[in-house]
């Protein structure tokens, strides 16, 4: 399994403590994050098989927008902060919008993170 795992600012300590919670699982996927959200998973839960591209506001998204284009990624994990203006939007847009072009599992909230991640977790045993 190969996930994106990004998380804004005010959403990263969600993110980590969602993946605390599904660490087992995550350690046998395949994780491409934006680089501080990666860096606090590798850093806080030990996840070693964490790839860290540029943080979102310097092409991060867009560097892992491109992966999911040419099929290398099966799901993302966007933790958005729906009340804080960010000034790389456009480039979120477009990670959003490929995820439905190409028909990938997208979660933009921990509700639905957890959801996604209890269901694969489930499927992969």
């Amino acid at each position: 399994m190969r996930l994106a795992l990004i998380a804004h600012d005010h959403k990263k300590d969600a993110m980590v403590a969602l993946a605390a919670e599904f660490a087992d699982f995550l350690q046998r996927c395949e994780l491409i994050a934006t680089g501080t959200t990666g860096g606090r998973l590798r850093d806080e839960l030990g996840l070693s098989r964490v790839h860290c591209v540029l943080s979102g506001p310097l092409g991060g998204d867009l560097q892992i927008g491109a992966r999911l284009a040419v099929g290398e990624l099966d799901g993302v994990i966007f933790l958005r902060d729906p009340m804080t203006p960010q000034p790389h939007e456009p480039d979120i847009n477009a990670l959003v919008r490929a995820c439905d072009v190409h028909d990938v599992p997208c979660a933009t909230n921990v509700s639905g993170a957890r959801l996604m991640l209890a269901a694969w977790a489930a499927k992969m045993g």
